[in-house]
């Protein structure tokens, strides 16, 4: 049963990785990681099926093997992040320690996100040039 549970997270996390390469704002990268850490614990197959993937494989290779974040990635998220939670913080009516609690977490994921190498440390650009986000 839970097999199942990560192999739908799996494919719903493809799925919205699939709509990020059409959508602005909506990165792919994250989610194509996170399918593939499903898929891993769910179905071996499609674990496979994922990291074989032409497109998507490097991307997610160069991430479990070498821990890499691409720079246009990162900085597509640090941006994603501050402008989803700019317009809560400012206009939210929200209680000022959920605000504050909000913007120490957001900080912190951008930190934890700034702080992997963008490059391999052999010198090379992590990512592939599939041109994902």
């Amino acid at each position: 049963m839970l097999k199942w549970f990560y192999n739908a997270g799996g494919a719903v996390c493809v799925g919205l990785g699939f709509l990020g390469l059409f959508l602005p704002l909506l990165p792919t990268t994250p989610f194509l990681l996170l399918a593939a850490f499903l898929f891993s614990k769910g179905s071996p197959r499609l674990h496979r099926w994922l990291i074989e993937h032409r497109t998507f494989g490097p991307v997610i290779r160069d991430w479990q093997q070498h821990r890499v974040i691409p720079l246009r990635v990162k900085k597509l998220a640090v941006a994603t992040i501050i402008l989803m939670m700019s317009p809560t913080l400012v206009f939210g009516n929200f209680p000022t320690w959920l605000k504050a609690l909000s913007a120490v977490i957001g900080l912190g994921v951008i930190t934890l996100i700034c702080s992997y190498p963008s490059q391999r440390s052999n010198g090379v650009s992590g990512g592939s040039k599939s041109g994902l986000r």
